[in-house]
């Protein structure tokens, strides 16, 4: 042991089946430290988004390191934060809080862990015109992530209609006119799109079921997962038994733990050696 320690946390609603917790403590071991991450559950404790300053200020005083933010708290904790890296105030969404210093900076390793993701499962396929499903805190990163990838054309549904214009214009700004637009179902644009990403819980446990109708996926459409659990969703099972290259949320959610594990600690961690964890976590 080095005797450096490291107290870290992930604050979100329904999220005791997160395996955050032990890719970070079992890659902290192998870094010589005394990793302890903490679930600070919303759903378990009874409390909602409005508890979010209150259960930072708490996680200060117990000396946090760090806190992961997952849904529904990526947007609203914002306003609770002294900076914000280049890319979370670019995105609007934070997935990682560092404390240190007395200061509380918000970081987005989403989208990066997306990214990463996506180049090594899908590589070659066709970014010329995608379809994202949902644009909340984690639809915001991937958003980015599809364009930085260099998605041409990025048509993005969700069911609250001014969220999807919201980011559309963001990343507008961002990438340039034309790059991304709102549309107000996905049954007209699928058909003429290359590839489906879905950010909804839609597949999850608790939203089972397909986030589109089956008839809209064909054989050269690639689908893409954030979800990882469970691994494989209806949307997966359905788009590899008709031939669709598709890709799972397990990328997504090893690499954004890589990110954060960097932040927290200011060690570069082995992704290989995480990565076997978090395959041997799901087998």
């Amino acid at each position: 042991m080095s005797g450096k320690s490291i107290l870290a946390g992930l604050i979100g609603s329904g999220i005791q089946a997160s395996l955050t917790p032990r890719m970070h403590e079992q890659e902290g071991a192998r870094q010589g430290l005394r990793y302890v991450y903490r679930l600070i559950d919303l759903k378990q404790l009874g409390l909602d988004v409005g508890a979010l300053p209150g259960l930072i200020e708490g996680a200060e005083r117990f000396g946090f390191d760090g806190l992961n933010i997952t849904h529904p708290c990526k947007q609203a904790v914002i306003p609770l934060l002294d900076e914000l890296s280049p890319e979370a105030a670019a995105i609007g969404a934070v997935n990682t809080v560092v404390l240190k210093d007395g200061k509380r900076s918000g970081h987005n390793t989403d989208w990066w862990g997306f990214a990463e993701g996506f180049r090594r499962g899908l590589p070659g396929v066709d970014l010329a015109h995608v379809v994202q499903l949902g644009a909340g805190g984690a639809g915001a990163a991937v958003g980015y992530a599809l364009l930085r990838l260099g998605v041409e054309k990025l048509s993005i549904f969700d069911v609250q209609a001014e969220r999807a214009d919201e980011l559309a214009g963001r990343l507008c700004a961002l990438f340039g006119e034309g790059r991304a637009r709102a549309v107000p179902a996905p049954d007209a644009v699928i058909p003429h799109a290359h590839g489906l990403v879905n950010t909804t819980p839609r597949g999850m446990a608790d939203y089972p079921g397909l986030p589109v109708a089956e008839n809209l996926l064909r054989p050269d459409l690639w689908v893409a997962e954030i979800i990882y659990f469970p691994i494989e969703t209806a949307l997966l099972r359905t788009a590899r038994a008709l031939g669709c290259r598709t890709l799972d949320g397990g990328g997504m959610a090893l690499f954004q733990a890589v990110g954060a594990f960097a932040l927290f600690t200011g060690i570069e961690p082995k992704a290989d050696d995480m990565g076997a964890d978090f395959k041997a976590m799901l087998d």
